[in-house]
């Protein structure tokens, strides 16, 4: 789904530590803190924080985090301490159930956790010997561009394909790499198809872009009344809402355990009568109003608009998007693909299953090439084209450095102009896609490197570092 898989909390750094034994306090507070998660005790870790860690992370929010990190790696099963990278804050190589994780505690003098950090964990590896076998017969790539790429993915197991759209001036070129045999060479891999995981989001709130367009309906009304089921305690949930994210939806539904659901095909059976009932008998919104990344939302919102048009996401994604922006090997059901499927790949580079998201289907389930993208893409640039302007019209302001429109997150940072951005993981893919509207620029990531790959940030870095390449040109 989303790229990340843990979410960063806070950590507070100080100056560079020289001791490289654990102490005695980090070890007692990281004990108890493994003590009380195990035993699904989020209060007893929330009362665990410093004052500012509470004020950065509120009792909600940890909760959200603590459940989704237990949903996804699982109990901790052990631990070990690697070093103190800076002062008071402890590094530990931690197995969970499902990953091995590098977990990041930072104690203050009063024995409070005042900053913590998740994610995978990279064992230090030599890359020396990786060969450097990319080329370029069209003659478009530079120097600079080829560094980028090889040191972004010298990382990935072999049996690695990664797909690129060059998009300058409007005008797109293509460029593949695969890796074999710790050998990373140049390969046309443009019409191969991948799972692009969340930026389906994007096609999902282009959809609703659409429907608000024809007038079938408004942007700020209520979801509630074109559905049948009733919704728990009256809760009203807008189009809008789901569109940004704002919606007060979880991230994740609470009436199934995800916990216990096949981690490689982990949304398979939540079907529609499951989301009807989480919606009638369990259904909660909290922080409505505020950002909060919801897969759920998303799913949510694809599931009404096919209800109010009576097709399934698929047919309302060929008849309204694929067909008018000439994506004709992009689906977002499997046994639909035309055409190369490249394999996702797990942590080892293993085949693994594709994911199917049943009722979740507008968070995640779209198939497709850099070929169809960057058509997608070029036509984010037509001025004239009313649903995609709507679409990249900011909603809501996340931070300083970011806003939203419907489904694009808008990137205020990393250029002088607005980067309208999304990017999608799953068991076996991530990628990352980018366009910059006032120079008609864009870069379009397709990989099988897996969501749970501790180097799968190397494919969001390689994105934005080749925006900055071709805004620069």
């Amino acid at each position: 789904m989303r790229k990340y898989i843990f979410f960063i909390l806070t950590i507070v750094l100080a100056s560079t530590a020289t001791a490289q034994q654990e102490s005695s306090i980090s070890k007692k507070v990281t004990n108890e803190f493994h003590k009380k998660y195990n035993a699904s005790d989020y209060e007893g870790i929330f009362n665990m924080f410093a004052k500012e860690m509470k004020e950065f992370m509120p009792h909600d929010k940890t909760l959200t985090f603590l459940n989704t990190l237990n949903a996804q790696a699982g109990k901790i099963i052990e631990r070990t301490f690697i070093k103190y990278p800076q002062a008071n804050v402890a590094l530990y190589k931690t197995k969970f159930e499902r990953d091995l994780v590098a977990l990041f505690i930072s104690v203050d003098a009063n024995s409070k956790i005042n900053g913590l950090m998740v994610k995978p964990f990279v064992e230090e590896s030599n890359t020396k010997n990786v060969v450097n076998n990319l080329s370029d017969n069209n003659d478009f790539i530079t120097d600079k561009q080829f560094e980028i790429i090889f040191n972004n993915s010298k990382n990935f197991p072999n049996q690695t394909q990664i797909s690129i759209a060059f998009i300058k001036d409007g005008e797109v070129n293509y460029f593949g790499i695969h890796k074999t045999n710790d050998s990373i060479s140049t390969i046309q891999n443009h019409n191969s198809v991948f799972e692009i995981g969340s930026i389906s989001k994007v096609f999902t709130a282009t959809l609703l872009a659409n429907f608000v367009v024809n007038g079938k309906v408004k942007l700020n009304e209520n979801i509630n009344k074109y559905l049948k089921t009733s919704f728990n305690n009256n809760k009203e949930i807008s189009f809008i809402g789901l569109a940004n994210h704002t919606s007060g939806l979880p991230r994740l539904p609470s009436n199934t355990d995800f916990t216990k659901v096949n981690p490689q095909n982990p949304y398979k059976d939540y079907k529609d009568y499951k989301l009807k009932q989480y919606l009638s008998s369990y259904l909660e919104l909290s922080n409505k109003g505020a950002y909060q990344y919801s897969n759920l939302g998303a799913g949510l919102l694809a599931y009404t608009l096919g209800v109010i048009e009576n097709e399934t996401y698929d047919n309302l994604l060929k008849k309204k998007i694929f067909s008018k922006y000439n994506m004709q090997n992009s689906t977002a059901e499997i046994h639909k693909v035309k055409g190369n499927l490249v394999k996702g790949l797990n942590n080892e580079g293993k085949e693994v299953l594709n994911w199917q998201f049943s009722s979740l289907v507008g968070a995640g389930a779209i198939y497709s090439t850099v070929e169809d993208l960057s058509h997608f893409a070029i036509s984010q640039f037509d001025e004239s084209n009313k649903e995609l302007n709507l679409t990249r019209n900011k909603t809501f302001e996340i931070n300083d450095n970011i806003d939203i429109g419907l489904g694009w997150h808008i990137l205020k940072s990393k250029s002088k102009n607005l980067w309208y951005w999304h990017n999608g993981g799953t068991g076996g893919y991530s990628s990352s896609m980018a366009i910059d509207k006032n120079l008609n620029n864009g870069i379009i990531i397709l990989s099988n490197v897996s969501a749970f790959n501790p180097n799968m940030e190397n494919i969001d870095k390689l994105c934005f570092e080749l925006m900055k390449t071709i805004d620069k040109e």
